[in-house]
């Protein structure tokens, strides 16, 4: 899975969430012209709370990089996955119930373990 970015998402409300994620997801496609540059997982629901992965192709967030140019860089995070995390909780924060979203990678690598 070298060419993708795994996403965790805990989410209060699944439907909302993962329509906002693929609405969102869906405009940035057609931006850059990409095609089919996602994927989400069905979810498992536990504490309250439904987790589930979006995986994202790296050429649709490269594509996004190149379009925003300077604006992009000025978005909080370090490299290029924070960053996108950034923008994609800006673009969906009034579209969705309480959610968290969390690079994959690094949840599994975390010495503080779940979260």
């Amino acid at each position: 899975m070298e060419g993708k970015i795994n996403i965790n998402v805990s989410a209060v409300d699944y439907d909302k969430t993962s329509k906002a994620l693929t609405h969102q997801l869906s405009l940035l496609e057609e931006m850059v012209h990409g095609e089919e540059d996602f994927v989400m997982t069905d979810s498992e629901f536990a504490f309250g709370w439904h987790f589930f992965v979006l995986s994202v192709n790296r050429s649709l967030v490269q594509k996004l990089v190149e379009m925003m140019g300077s604006d992009f860089e000025k978005l909080k995070g370090k490299g290029m996955e924070k960053k996108f995390l950034t923008w994609l909780t800006k673009n969906l924060e009034s579209k969705s119930p309480r959610f968290k979203i969390a690079i994959k990678e690094e949840m599994e690598s975390s010495k503080f373990g779940i979260f």
